[in-house]
C-alpha cells in the first residue's frame, strides 16, 4: 500500500496554482525564457519534437502498455527511429542533460511521499520525456509522478511499480551523455542488418531478453526469454529455423556431467531413475546405473539423456536452428523463472515463455500441425520431431537501446559489458526489485 502523507486529494487546477507560489512558473512563462537556466530552456523547448504530444495525462495509461508497439526492434525503420532518438538525446546533452537524483531519506520515493529530492525527479522526467511540463515543479510525489515513473521504467525494462528502488535510482543516474553513447553504439550494431529480414522472421534480443515473432512488418508475437548468463553468454547469429520438436530428449552436456550429475549421483544413487535420466552407450544400449564407479575421477563415456515428460529440461518444446554452439530455443519446467526481474541464467540456450504459441506460430505454415493437434502430441510424451516447410529466418542480437517510429526511447541494461561503458552494467542479475504491495 502507498504511504500517505497527510495531505489530501486536489485538483490539477489548485496544483499549477501551488507549483507556481514555488517557482514553476518561471519554468513555464515564455516571457521569462531569456533569464532560463539550460535545464529550463530545455524543458519548455517546443522544438523538441512531440515527446509531450505522446504523454497521456491519464495516469492509469501511464504505464508499461503506453511504451508497448507493434513495431518490431529489427526492421527498415531502426536505422531512421534510433537516428532521431540520437537527435534527441543530442538536443539533451547540450543542454545539460538532466539532474541526478539524490532522496533525502530512508524511505523509497513513491505515491505519496513528499521529499525534495522529487523537484529533481520531476525535472528529469520533463527532460526525458516522460512527465508533461505543465505538471510543475514541487516535493509532491503525486499521481503525474507515479505515471512518469512507470512510463520510465518500461522503457528502461523494470517492473513499473513506480517506486524508486535501487535499480531504478541506478537507470535515472546515468547521465544523458552516456546515454547517447549507448544509442550510437547501437545505432552501429543497427547498421549491419539486411533491409529484408524475411516475411516471417524472429528476433531474439538478448539483453532485453524479448523474443518477437514478425510477419508481414508487424510484431505478431512477444515473449518473455532466459538467456545465457555472463560466464556462458548466448551468442549473436543470423542463422534459420528448421525444427520444431515436441517431447524433446535432453542430452546433458559433458559440463553438467562432471560438475553436476556425478556428486549428486553419490550422495543420492537413485537421483537418474527418479529424473528419468537413462544412461546410453555407444551402440544405443541402456547402462544400468549401479553398474557405473560414481566415485571415479572420470565420468563414464555414456550419453545421459532424460525422458521427454513434465521433468524434462525443456518441458514440452525445443526449436532448432542451424549453429555450430549447440543451442536451441525451448521451453522449462521452471516457470517462475520469468518472474524474476533480469533474466540471464541459461547456459546459453533461450528458454522462451508460452512457448507453444510460438511453436504455433512457427508450423502455421507446415500443413497439418495446427494448435489443437500440437497439444495433443505433447499429452502423448511422444517424441515428435517436426521439420518446417519453410525455414524461418532467425536473429540473435545484442541491442541495448532502440526507438520506434513513436519516438520512444527503449534502455536496457548492457549485461555482457558490451557498450562500452561501465554505467550501463546496473548489476541488475544480481538481485530483485520487488513491487510493492
Amino acid at each position: 500500500m502507498s504511504k500517505k502523507n497527510g495531505i489530501g486529494p486536489f485538483s490539477r487546477r489548485a496544483f499549477l496554482r501551488s507549483a507556481a507560489t514555488l517557482g514553476a512558473a518561471a519554468l513555464a512563462a515564455p516571457a521569462l525564457a531569456q533569464n532560463a537556466t539550460p535545464l529550463e530552456a530545455l524543458i519548455n523547448d517546443r522544438s523538441r519534437g512531440n515527446w509531450d504530444d505522446q504523454f497521456d495525462a491519464k495516469a492509469a495509461a501511464r504505464t508499461a502498455a503506453a511504451v508497448q508497439s507493434n513495431t518490431p526492434i529489427l526492421g527498415p525503420d531502426s536505422v531512421p527511429n534510433i537516428q532521431q532518438a540520437i537527435a534527441q538525446y543530442q538536443s539533451i546533452v547540450a543542454n545539460g542533460g538532466w539532474p541526478q537524483i539524490n532522496p533525502t531519506s530512508q524511505q523509497p520515493l513513491q505515491l505519496g511521499v513528499t521529499d525534495p529530492a522529487v523537484q529533481a525527479l520531476r525535472q528529469h522526467l520533463m527532460v526525458s520525456g516522460d512527465l508533461p511540463r505543465e505538471a510543475g515543479i514541487s516535493s509532491s510525489f503525486d499521481s503525474y509522478v507515479d505515471g512518469a515513473v512507470k512510463r520510465f521504467q518500461a522503457r528502461h525494462g523494470l517492473p513499473p511499480d513506480g517506486v524508486i528502488g535501487d535499480f531504478t535510482l541506478k537507470a535515472m543516474n546515468i547521465p544523458a551523455n552516456i546515454r547517447l553513447q549507448q544509442l550510437n553504439t547501437n545505432l552501429v550494431r543497427l547498421q549491419t542488418f539486411p533491409s529484408d529480414l524475411g516475411r516471417r522472421h524472429v528476433m531474439v534480443n538478448i539483453p532485453a531478453t524479448r523474443v518477437e515473432a514478425v510477419e508481414d512488418g508487424q510484431v505478431a508475437l512477444r515473449h518473455e526469454a532466459i538467456v545465457g548468463r555472463e560466464s556462458r553468454p548466448t551468442h549473436i547469429i543470423n542463422s534459420k529455423i528448421y525444427e520444431v520438436i515436441l517431447n524433446p530428449y535432453w542430452t546433458a552436456p559433458r559440463s553438467i556431467i562432471i560438475k553436476d550429475i556425478m556428486p549428486l549421483m553419490r550422495k543420492d544413487p537413485t537421483y537418474l531413475t527418479r529424473s528419468n535420466i537413462r544412461l546410453l552407450d555407444g551402440k544405443g544400449q541402456e547402462v544400468a546405473p549401479e553398474t557405473i564407479d560414481w566415485n571415479s575421477d572420470k565420468a563414464p563415456d555414456l550419453m545421459f539423456r532424460q525422458d521427454p515428460g513434465k521433468t524434462n529440461a525443456m518441458a514440452s518444446t525445443k526449436i532448432n536452428f542451424h549453429n555450430p554452439n549447440n543451442e536451441y530455443m525451448h521451453d522449462t519446467p521452471e516457470q517462475g523463472l520469468f518472474n524474476k526481474l533480469m533474466r540471464f541464467d541459461s547456459s546459453g540456450c533461450v528458454r522462451v515463455q508460452n512457448v507453444r504459441d510460438l511453436a504455433t506460430w512457427l508450423l502455421a505454415e507446415t500443413p497439418g500441425w495446427p494448435r489443437q493437434h500440437i497439444e495433443q502430441v505433447i499429452s502423448t510424451r511422444v517424441n515428435t520431431p517436426i521439420t518446417l516447410a519453410s525455414e524461418v529466418p532467425v536473429y540473435f542480437v545484442y541491442i541495448s537501446a532502440w526507438s520506434a517510429r513513436d519516438g520512444i526511447v527503449q534502455f536496457r541494461d548492457d549485461i555482457y559489458n558490451l557498450d562500452g561503458n561501465s554505467q550501463l552494467a546496473l548489476d541488475t542479475t544480481q538481485g530483485m526489485e520487488q513491487p510493492v504491495q
